[in-house]
């Protein structure tokens, strides 16, 4: 996908002066770093000595450590998959090849590479994703607990061949911000993985390639931070690479520079990206991950080089931690909401450990989990590891100690975040608990809201733990507009849609030039006998769309009524099934079964009756009835499509029954 000029005015109009300001000097420090890079200052006496303390690795529960060797054996075998497509090659990789297209990216200076471009260059997903070289992480891991060189010796001969493949400015890993600072934290944790390998200090210290790319990683980043309208979940990670990479290898006469630059980037984005709630202002659910991620990898390296953090920083990540605590399901998952791109911040765990549990055991570490938080039962690696390096959260000594900022964490379990529009309905958990994710924020964050889809008023319904009601995800980004338009749509989430349009109006795959304005009139998610949640959202001016949801839940019952003030309109209201269940739809009935731990589940869906009712499933033209449990993945999910007219008068009333 390339870019049109207007395209380029559109995203032009979304950004302020000094946003416009700061990219035209970086138009001119591209062109003056299109000559020959400087050389790396030359480096004497370089030491690494953030090494994880003593028995650390003795802490790593074992089947964590079973999983993670289970991957590493996989991995030294040349196998893996990213984002549904497998490859066999990771035994000698070719660092810009598309497995999914089978192209290879072109040779040239960076800031000429058509990235966008599919057909130039390949799926830049799957050319950058090894490239951030967390599967080196989980290798360096697996040596770390094993003490197996097999695994140390594979990392050291992938990363002498990306260092001589890539050099600075050259090919498609220069381009994007994220992927460099991604990949300056995977090496910080590579070299202390390796700290008991022979081989490790000339493997990074005292190798004039290695230091070399870690220089110009650093020069990179100083030079083109994310900006402005741009200034997401990108500029989270290019700070805390930066860091971690200016605390760990800080042998470089700019490294305090870059150190403190980093830090305050760091707190001053990690507060601008987070709601005082604790959810991320993006309304993605994985990016709050990727983010949380990030801010607990960076405070590892601040402790363990005793470097001072603001108390801010901890602070959001303590509020990010209770937030997620909060809004997960009673299996650890959490709202399905916005983009998802599988994207992680520190990866040392093998398939089969669960990203969300893992976050919560390191919130407990930390933190200290509140008396309300769900169990965690699960283990994993990562968590000891952070602990290790992470001091416990402070808290004040006495009331007068002002150098910890006094917090009040929630008493109970929040169900309502006013600032982020989210409000959770939950029925007990005795026979299955029933959850219910009902939107009524704003349309993503800054003004591009890059990672919104356009999906006010949605509900997400899941009985325990499985997807009922289910959003559908995200599936991909670049390459394939079709579904990028599908999976972002009104049309594509449990919504109602009118006159054929989104409520928000795209200006591209990762732009939105009007967004549709939500605001929650009634949120009482523990009424009582019946919670409660009213919003309305103004996309379709002059028409207003008002959604009601109420959880009965003595009868297991959740009712949705919906309602259109204004002139009348075409009328289609979406309701996707998780890909689990099953639907038999007669007239404006659908009967859903479906199982769970090997036991048949089943519930009644009454649709609205003024509507004409059809059931949907794996359909491409267009494309409409699918699911994408993972970036790059997707499968037949059954979408239920009501279609008539709204003229204000009366409401359309859908009701689900779950049967215990």
């Amino acid at each position: 996908m390339s870019m049109s000029a207007g395209w380029y005015l559109r995203r032009l109009s979304r950004m302020g002066p000094r946003e416009v300001g700061g990219r035209a000097g970086d138009a001119v420090r591209r062109r003056r770093w299109r000559s020959a890079p400087p050389d790396c200052p030359s480096v004497t006496g370089a030491r690494f000595t953030a090494v994880l303390p003593a028995g650390t690795i003795a802490a790593v529960p074992p089947d964590a450590a079973k999983r993670l060797v289970a991957e590493a054996d996989r991995l030294l075998e040349g196998h893996a998959e990213y984002f549904g497509v497998g490859r066999d090659d990771l035994a000698d990789p070719d660092w810009w090849y598309d497995p999914k297209t089978g192209r290879r990216a072109p040779w040239g200076y960076a800031f000429d590479m058509p990235y966008r471009n599919e057909d130039a260059v390949g799926d830049i997903k799957q050319i950058w994703e090894l490239s951030r070289h967390q599967y080196l992480t989980v290798l360096a891991a697996a040596y770390a607990i094993t003490g197996d060189e097999r695994y140390a010796e594979r990392v050291a001969a992938h990363l002498r061949s990306w260092w001589a493949a890539n050099p600075p400015l050259r090919g498609v890993h220069w381009i994007s911000g994220i992927e460099l600072g991604i990949r300056l934290l995977s090496w910080v944790w590579i070299r202390r993985l390796l700290d008991g390998w022979p081989g490790a200090a000339g493997l990074f210290e005292d190798n004039p390639a290695a230091r070399n790319q870690i220089w110009h990683h650093q020069r990179w980043l100083a030079a083109f931070p994310s900006r402005g309208s741009s200034a997401n979940n990108h500029v989270i990670a290019e700070a805390a690479g930066q860091f971690a990479a200016a605390c760990a290898f800080g042998w470089f006469p700019s490294s305090a520079r870059w150190r403190s630059g980093a830090l305050a980037s760091l707190e001053r984005h990690l507060r601008g990206n987070t709601f005082p709630s604790g959810l991320n202002r993006e309304l993605a659910t994985e990016y709050h991950g990727l983010v949380l991620e990030l801010g607990l990898a960076a405070v590892a390296e601040a402790d363990a080089a005793g470097v001072p953090v603001p108390a801010t920083v901890r602070l959001v990540l303590l509020r990010m931690t209770d937030a997620l605590a909060a809004v997960v399901d009673s299996r650890l998952r959490p709202p399905r909401q916005g983009d998802a791109d599988d994207g992680h911040g520190l990866v040392v765990d093998g398939a089969g450990t669960d990203r969300w549990a893992s976050l919560l055991a390191t919130g407990d570490a930390v933190f200290g989990r509140l008396a309300w938080w769900p169990e965690v039962t699960g283990t994993d690696v990562r968590t000891p590891l952070l602990a290790a390096l992470i001091r416990p959260y402070a808290r004040p000594a006495s009331a007068d100690d002002r150098s910890v900022p006094a917090v009040s964490r929630p008493a109970r379990r929040p169900g309502h975040f006013a600032d982020a529009g989210m409000t959770i309905l939950r029925g007990p958990q005795e026979t299955g608990e029933i959850w219910c994710r009902c939107d009524g924020g704003p349309h993503g964050f800054l003004s591009i809201a890059a990672h919104a889809h356009a999906d006010a008023l949605s509900v997400e319904v899941r009985h325990d733990g499985v997807d009922v009601l289910a959003d559908p995800g995200t599936f991909c980004y670049h390459g394939q507009p079709e579904w990028r338009r599908y999976f972002r749509s009104t049309l594509g989430h449990n919504t109602l849609q009118l006159d054929g349009e989104d409520q928000s109006v795209s200006g591209g795959p990762f732009l939105w030039i009007r967004h549709a304005r939500s605001r929650v009139l009634v949120a009482d998610p523990s009424g009582a006998g019946v919670a409660r949640w009213i919003a309305e959202q103004d996309g379709y001016q002059p028409s207003v769309h008002r959604r009601r949801v109420e959880l009965t839940a003595a009868s297991r019952e959740l009712r949705v009524v919906d309602e259109v003030r204004g002139p009348r309109r075409t009328v289609r209201l979406a309701f996707h099934l998780g890909p689990a269940i099953a639907a038999d739809l007669v007239e404006n009935r659908a009967v859903l079964t479906w199982t769970r731990d090997g036991e048949d589940r089943s519930a009644v869906l009454d649709l609205p009756g003024q509507l004409r009712w059809r059931a949907h499933r794996g359909e491409t033209g267009p494309p409409l009835g699918w699911y994408s449990a993972g970036f790059g993945r997707k499968e037949p999910a059954t979408t239920l499509i009501g279609t008539g007219s709204a003229d204000g008068a009366e409401g359309f009333t859908t009701v689900l029954r779950f049967h215990g």
